[in-house]
């Protein structure tokens, strides 16, 4: 979605490294790139307007004058100021005192609310929540068996006592739907409603009929974050007409350039609460300005990486995986690297996930490229070994390989090429687990490139030592060596001047022979 302002915006930020100091001038160029940048995505020209005299602000100011690194001053700054136009802070749904919570969605028909108030369903319900959906969208075929299949699928209740098709009344559905949610218990209430091709008083006035009907406790605007500037006069319409507590986006895994996203806070006031970002009734969450903003500056995302990584990953599985690469578990075996896999092909696509990396913008190509299918033929391939080679890969000969390769309808090529892979990544991963760190980086511990012991160091060789300038000195110094070697001066004490024991009693200073030029130094 954010691609292409992100690029435009590490152009910017490139050019600034390095700078011990900004001018005038490249503040000014700066702010002209960034006004570019997001004229580009498509956010509204107030917006923009807004931005880009903030940052400039800031950047004259001492915050960046000051700075150790002026140009990650003024990276941090424009990432503040994102986060500023895109809420500020994470915006949590309201829950009723007295059950149940009324949530209502509205919005243009295409936005994707059918679908979302099943992902809203299924996200409340692995929050522990009991919702129930009510089908009050009556104009749109088939919007009422869309709302029951989904709604199946979540493993949620639906209320849908009408057919749709233009058949029923939308204001006594609802009505109705909560009526029977308390009778049933059901603590949280979805309103689907109707929307139309565009901004119109019918829909206004049913909208506002159900709304006044139902009372909901959350009203909800559904927008299609694909269609850029329509998208903030649409919410301005809805805002006008029926009113609503906060925006859902959906459709942000599109193609589109983003500015709606970045335009409908600071237009309308309302906060980003939900982004919807992909086809699966999982790929739904929070909107979190602060990550958004990490995420187009190329910052990554890992607190939402953790998160997912957490709901995704059974715990006692990464522990025995933990155990076994630290030697304490048994080996590490095909079978346990076919688990790992699988856990994670339950974050979803890995080109999402290695999107939420930091500084993973310049490899979007290969990212986009990547062949999601290439998982499942590794567990082709795996899957067609017996228990006894996944267990003890060496065993895998060549008559072996050809057996597996034909069973998984791959080439031998391919079972070689997995064999060697799964040796390299298990000798790196137990290299780590056991605190070596990476294989073959020198100095680290375990990997005998490190500091060795005494024992083993050869001794250091220094320079010979010199004899002394002083003729006497020297000759003294000579009489205590010999003296060393014989023995003789093995045991005996040195004087404050290192001279042998008794050296002091039999040296006479009148004895030395000094040069005439420095005799005027020893009156």
């Amino acid at each position: 979605m954010f691609a292409t302002l992100s690029d435009r915006l590490a152009d910017t930020f490139k050019n600034l490294r390095g700078k011990g100091r900004l001018s005038e001038a490249d503040i000014d160029a700066t702010a002209r790139e960034i006004r570019i940048a997001l004229l580009e995505a498509d956010v509204a020209l107030p917006v923009v307007k807004e931005f880009v005299g903030a940052v400039k602000e800031r950047a004259r100011g001492e915050e960046v004058s000051g700075a150790l690194n002026p140009a990650q001053q003024i990276v941090k700054i424009v990432n503040e100021e994102l986060v500023e136009i895109l809420g500020g802070e994470t915006r949590r749904l309201r829950f009723a005192k007295n059950p149940p919570t009324v949530i209502m969605l509205a919005g243009l028909q295409g936005a994707g609310k059918t679908t979302l108030a099943a992902k809203l369903a299924l996200w409340l319900k692995e929050q522990g929540s009991s919702p129930m959906l009510v089908a009050a969208d009556l104009q749109r075929p088939n919007a009422v068996n869309q709302l029951q299949v989904n709604g199946e699928r979540a493993g949620v209740t639906v209320f849908a006592p009408e057919p749709g098709n233009g058949v029923g009344d939308p204001v006594a559905v609802a009505k109705a739907g909560v009526a029977e949610a308390r009778r049933t218990l059901h603590d949280v209430v979805i309103v689907d409603t109707a929307g139309r091709l565009g901004v119109d008083a019918e829909m206004m006035q049913q909208a506002s009929d159900i709304r006044d009907a139902v009372e909901p406790d959350e009203t909800l605007f559904v927008v299609d974050a694909m269609i850029g500037q329509d998208a903030v006069n649409t919410a301005r319409a809805f805002l006008d007409g029926v009113g609503y507590d906060g925006v859902v986006l959906t459709k942000l895994d599109g193609d589109a350039r983003g500015g709606a996203a970045l335009s409908i806070r600071s237009v309308t006031g309302k906060p980003v609460m939900f982004a919807s970002a992909g086809e699966k009734l999982t790929d739904f969450d929070v909107f979190h300005p602060d990550r958004m903003a990490s995420r187009i500056l190329d910052m990554g995302d890992v607190m939402t990486l953790i998160e997912q990584a957490e709901k995704a990953f059974d715990a006692d599985q990464a522990a025995k995986a933990a155990a076994k690469l630290t030697g304490q578990g048994g080996e590490f075996t095909l079978d346990d690297f076919l688990e790992q896999m699988q856990q994670i092909r339950k974050l979803g696509s890995l080109s999402k996930i290695m999107g939420m990396l930091p500084g993973m913008a310049q490899f979007r190509d290969q990212i986009d490229n990547f062949d999601e299918r290439e998982i499942d033929r590794i567990q082709a391939i795996i899957q067609s070994m017996t228990p006894a080679e996944r267990a003890n890969p060496k065993i895998i000969d060549g008559s072996r390989r050809a057996r597996i390769a034909k069973g998984s309808g791959r080439q031998v090529s391919d079972v070689n090429q997995l064999v060697d892979r799964f040796f390299e990544a298990r000798k790196m991963m137990m290299s780590m687990a056991k605190g070596g760190g990476m294989p073959g980086m020198p100095g680290m511990p375990g990997m005998g490139l490190g500091k060795r012991s005494k024992a083993k160091q050869a001794p250091k060789k220094g320079k010979a030592k010199r004899g002394s300038g002083n003729p006497a000195k020297r000759a003294a110094e000579e009489k205590a060596a010999q003296q060393k070697a014989s023995g003789n001066g093995a045991s005996g004490g040195g004087n404050p001047f290192g001279l042998p024991a008794g050296a002091d009693e039999d040296f006479d200073p009148s004895s030395i022979e000094l040069p005439k030029d420095l005799s005027k130094y020893l009156k």
